[in-house]
């Protein structure tokens, strides 16, 4: 490590604090609620392969499939949980086509999770709000169909993630609407029991570079309700975890950089996943019941993890990381967090996950 620059939790903290004394102020508290829908861009060639091995590896079902102006998709559903819409992008225009890719996604150049969409009580209120404040947003106002008003950031240049808010309109969510049409195709789930076991999405990591750690984790916050809860350091592998998360919702979102500066040849496995992957979402976790009876199904089923199973009952939690998946390039976690376990994660768990990155 150089000594040019470290992240701080006390310098962070401060700002933490300012944001959560700013959303009060300016009208924003209250208004963004939790996940709704996760987007993931896929290749056009493989949407239907790229959804069906979501289907094969998660406790999520079919809903329906899409065809929109500019591409296809399909909706999976897991009850108590977020969505996830997976679609095609047709044309040019993309707002992500200029986001670096690495030695291991440029073969898949259209592919990333690209928008986290968070329900929101009024939406033109809270957009005049953040363009006040500066905030861009892909279309001049919010996309009203007769299902949702809806609209999402421009991609963020400390994260590269885009943020999306949607107002359902007529109660509940509803994807079929008047900017979309059934696709008139569908894909099965398979019947495994331990595909049982596997249940809400927990959450999602971000792999964003050290001296942006900050700002991605603030500007998260000032565009949602969501709370800073967490950091976990792991010194010899010069990375943070950090958690943020919502009361009551079952999503929490993390964000993961280096320490600081990294001399030549120290670099940890955050740095060489942006180096090699671009940044992007690193992996997608799923609350799991009888862990090790999933992952034993899981690895008879032909997939492949990076590593065994970490964590204990006496530890609080058990955890494991997927090998990336050939359509997407997301890792899947798989977490169980034992009765009476009242925090988020442990070091040690941490530490050994983080470390099975570099087999990636």
């Amino acid at each position: 490590m150089t000594e040019s620059f470290r992240n701080d939790d006390s310098v962070l903290r401060q700002r933490v604090a300012q944001v959560v004394q700013a959303r009060r102020a300016l009208g924003l508290q209250g208004l963004v609620g939790g996940l709704q829908t996760v987007i993931v861009a896929v290749e056009p060639e493989r949407l239907k392969d790229a959804a069906s091995d979501f289907l094969n590896t998660t406790g999520y079902t079919f809903g329906a499939s899409l065809d929109f102006a500019d591409g296809q998709g399909c909706v999976l559903h897991c009850p108590g949980s977020a969505d996830f819409l997976f679609r095609t992008r047709s044309g040019g225009g993309w707002a992500f086509a200029q986001e670096p890719l690495g030695p291991k996604s440029a073969h898949l150049p259209g592919t990333r999770v690209e928008t986290m969409v968070f329900a929101c009580a009024d939406v033109a209120r809270f957009v005049e709000i953040q363009k006040r404040r500066g905030v861009r947003f892909l279309t001049t106002e919010p996309i009203r169909t007769d299902a949702s008003l809806f609209i999402q950031t421009a991609p963020s240049k400390y994260s590269a993630l885009s943020y999306g808010f949607v107002q359902w309109l007529g109660g509940g969510k509803r994807y079929v609407s008047s900017a979309s049409r059934p696709g008139g195709w569908t894909l099965s789930k398979p019947e495994a029991a331990h595909l049982r076991n596997i249940g809400v999405f927990d959450h999602a990591s971000v792999r964003v570079r050290a001296k942006d750690r900050d700002d991605a984790i603030v500007e998260f916050l000032e565009l949602t309700d969501y709370e800073f809860s967490m950091a976990v350091y792991v010194d010899n592998l010069n990375s943070i975890t950090n958690v943020a998360r919502l009361a009551g919702e079952p999503y929490a979102m993390v964000i993961t950089s280096g320490l600081g500066d990294a001399a030549a040849g120290q670099e940890g496995p955050t740095e060489k996943f942006i180096a090699n992957y671009g940044r992007r979402i690193h992996h997608l976790a799923f609350r799991t019941e009888n862990i090790e009876d999933t992952f034993a199904g899981l690895k008879a089923q032909g997939m492949e993890f990076l590593l065994e199973l970490v964590g204990s009952q006496e530890e609080g939690l058990k955890q494991t990381f997927s090998r990336p998946s050939a359509q997407t390039l997301i890792v899947n976690e798989y977490i169980h967090r034992y009765e009476g376990f009242d925090g988020f994660f442990t070091k040690s768990n941490v530490t050994l996950l983080t470390e099975a990155t570099a087999k990636q």
